[in-house]
């Protein structure tokens, strides 16, 4: 079979390899690959900053955004040949930590747990591949072109959770969400915030292309203004962060509404130094009942929660997030960004 493969913090090392087709163990699935969503981390293994393969292997198969058809079950699995499913990312660490000892493996505590196709553990970029059943998700038959977006929504569906669970700290009814970047990640934060009737603004640089039609089709509002200048003008009431750019981060932790939530999902890259006044900062967060917090990962859990949103959402709307499709022979062409790109997906069975 072929697989997009990489040497971890190796640049440069790219390539499709031919593999021996999997064998599934006792209990896993074997799943004919179907679609691979590319994403920030993937171009950033692809770059050498990081990516662990799995012990005794020099080359890590890539993909975490999977999408496949089930080709052989178990016998009495609830899975059967034909479905289709979307493999877990992480498992849990083997120790393993509390976290992960009651499930919530993506809150790990001792950064001992594995992923598929980033740390140790092979990912779904592959004609085959094999999946434990406990931790495959099926999705619904009308998602075969576009469930791939499944394991990005298990990032939002997290951040709305943890954004739930914080609000009912007290008593809480938010009316407005700003959400800040439109890449797949924001809009899909978007999609929720609008399943859950919020009054949804969508904050991005750009002013055409696929990003303002996308949010205006959800029936959200869409800004290119500067993010402070949104924030102060809108005071939301919950914030999904998901440029990890600084200034845009300050920025809304300055201008939410008094008991606001700041969920950040986007990672910042370091070396930059903005000014702060940390004292003023502290001071409106303490005195407003502010909340900062950061999501990262999702667990089962979320997976389930995601699934039943994409089932939700209009499948034309979400079919027009997967703005270029690339073979799997030409897979290099989806790690280098186009103008209009919102999601790339590889595409792994049929064509090159």
């Amino acid at each position: 079979m072929r697989a997009l493969t990489v040497v971890p913090q190796q640049p440069g090392s790219l390539r499709v390899s031919e593999l021996p087709d999997p064998e599934p163990g006792p209990g896993e699935l074997l799943v004919q690959g179907l679609a691979l969503g590319v994403c920030g981390t993937d171009k950033e293994i692809v770059g050498g900053a990081y990516g662990w393969s799995p012990d005794g292997a020099d080359r890590l198969v890539l993909g975490h955004e999977s999408l496949g058809r089930v080709r052989q079950a178990p016998p009495g699995s609830r899975f059967q040949p034909g479905d289709l499913v979307v493999g877990v990312v992480r498992r849990p660490d083997p120790v393993p930590c509390g976290a992960c000892a009651h499930g919530e493996f993506d809150m790990c505590r001792n950064g001992r747990y594995t992923e598929r196709g980033i740390k140790q553990r092979h990912g779904y970029g592959s004609e085959l591949w094999t999946v434990e059943q406990d931790y495959a998700v099926p999705v619904d038959p009308r998602l075969e072109r576009t469930g791939m977006l499944l394991e990005p929504t298990t990032v939002v569906a997290k951040a709305w959770e943890q954004v739930e669970r914080v609000g009912a700290r007290a008593w809480f009814d938010p009316k407005r969400v700003l959400v800040t970047g439109a890449g797949p990640i924001g809009l899909l934060a978007a999609l929720l915030g609008v399943q859950r009737g919020l009054d949804v603004h969508v904050l991005d640089r750009v002013s055409t292309g696929p990003k303002p039609r996308l949010v205006r089709a959800l029936g959200a509002t869409y800004h290119t203004e500067p993010a402070g200048d949104v924030a102060e003008r809108l005071e939301p009431d919950v914030v999904i962060e998901a440029t990890g750019v600084g200034s845009v981060v300050l920025d809304v932790m300055r201008n939410n509404a008094a008991y606001g939530i700041v969920c950040l999902t986007g990672v910042s890259a370091a070396g930059r130094s903005l000014p702060v006044d940390a004292g003023a900062l502290n001071r409106e967060i303490v005195l407003e009942n502010d909340v900062v917090l950061g999501s990262v990962n999702a667990n089962l859990r979320h997976y389930h929660q995601g699934a039943e949103a994409l089932a939700k959402a209009d499948p034309e709307w979400l079919a027009n997030l997967v703005t270029r499709r690339v073979p799997l022979g030409r897979a290099a062409e989806a790690f280098t960004a186009g103008q209009d790109d919102v999601k790339v997906v590889v595409t792994l069975t049929g064509g090159e």
